[in-house]
């Protein structure tokens, strides 16, 4: 793994969490009817941050649930060999909700088309607004990001790197170069 660049830093990442908070807010005239799907794994994190900032702006906590869209995926078989699958949390209904869905990269749309699969599976929300933390370009699906931290375009030979402290022991966002692994 060669690192090119730290691209953001701690504190850029809470500034960055900070504003989608308020942009998810302002979008949808308060908190009120909004829930939150973080993505397995840093996605989750990522929305549990943003929870605490909502609740610390509105003085309210909208739900947190957390969805894993792995076997929805339509490569799943073909491109992993042992897929990896957790579990889905999500305790509340979703019908007549604004599903607020949190990732941390955003790359060919795979994984979006899979979860908002597994979120009709799971009731029929009122909109599904899509919020990343990085957007790294290369779209093989048509989907675009509502709430975006930051665009980061890359090469095919460059991936981004997001870190978290809950799992990494880091607040931190790298840009890789592939090129040689």
């Amino acid at each position: 793994m060669d690192i090119k660049a730290k691209v953001i830093d701690s504190i850029g990442l809470d500034r960055t969490i900070t504003r989608l908070a308020h942009e998810i807010i302002e979008y949808n005239k308060g908190s009120e009817n909004i829930v939150l799907l973080g993505m397995r794994t840093r996605g989750e994190f990522l929305a549990n941050r943003i929870q605490k900032k909502i609740a610390a702006i509105e003085n309210s906590k909208p739900n947190l649930g957390i969805l894993d869209a792995t076997l929805y995926r339509d490569d799943f078989r073909t491109r992993l060999k042992q897929p990896e699958v957790s579990v889905t949390d999500i305790s509340f209904d979703l019908t007549e909700k604004d599903v607020i869905l949190i990732d941390d990269v955003f790359y060919t749309g795979r994984t979006v088309r899979a979860a908002l699969d597994a979120i009709m599976d799971l009731g029929r929300p009122n909109t599904i607004q899509f919020c990343v933390l990085v957007d790294r370009g290369h779209r093989e699906m048509p989907i675009t990001a509502d709430y975006v931290g930051k665009n980061i375009p890359t090469s095919i030979n460059e991936e981004v790197k997001v870190k978290m402290t809950e799992i990494d022991n880091e607040d931190a966002v790298y840009l890789i170069d592939t090129k040689n692994d």
